[in-house]
């Protein structure tokens, strides 16, 4: 039985901007070929990332876990014609994968691929960033943080997906549930960041975004 939830998020979707066909293709591959596909973004989410972008029109994007690339074509619909999107992914089995989407996309050119660990990687980026899209390994989301945000320039947007973890940020946290106890550290400091307007979206699994003052 489809739960109220549910029922909400399919009559949002039906009655929001439509997922493009590419994109379409690409979450059901992902889903046909790809372990874990509920990492995949949706297409709620991935329309209002691709609307954001577009609204900010960010010269460069920084993008924290590529999984596919659904959420990179989403963000990079907002790229002016100069503009880059920095991704990152620790995943090399899955580039092949990545690569055979990006390139039936207009914006192959615009999108630099990066294989390793993201707190080594991020540090090494020279470039300052107009939004950065944080959607990696949860445990390290407070670390991601720290380097991300001298990084984000004044008016930039963070966004951070999975901020709910399942509802599990609202129970007690075991002491020994590493990913569940750094996204609550997390989101109390996109809350409390003085840097930062901060709102919290009940989207999905959690969306959080953040405006640098």
């Amino acid at each position: 039985m489809q739960t109220l939830l549910e029922a909400f998020t399919a009559y949002a979707t039906e009655h929001s901007d439509k997922e493009p066909q590419l994109l379409a293709q690409l979450r059901r591959e992902t889903h046909q070929k790809v372990l874990q596909p509920r990492m995949l973004s949706g297409p709620l989410q991935g329309r209002l990332l691709g609307l954001l972008a577009q609204m900010t029109v960010p010269k460069r994007i920084l993008e924290v876990g590529t999984f596919t690339g659904y959420t990179t074509l989403c963000l990079a619909e907002g790229l002016p014609p100069e503009g880059v999107i920095d991704t990152i992914d620790c995943n090399e089995e899955i580039v092949a994968f990545q690569n055979s989407f990006f390139e039936k996309s207009p914006y192959r050119k615009q999108i630099h691929q990066h294989l390793g660990d993201a707190k080594v990687l991020i540090p090494q980026l020279e470039q300052q960033y107009d939004l950065v899209f944080l959607d990696a390994d949860k445990r390290y989301y407070p670390e991601y943080f720290e380097m991300i945000l001298p990084k984000l320039n004044t008016n930039g947007l963070l966004i951070a997906d999975n901020v709910l973890w399942s509802g599990k940020v609202l129970d007690k946290i075991d002491a020994h549930d590493a990913d569940t106890k750094a996204l609550h550290q997390f989101n109390q400091m996109m809350a409390e960041d003085k840097r930062l307007t901060t709102v919290f979206l009940p989207l999905r699994d959690g969306l959080s975004i953040g405006r640098k003052r």
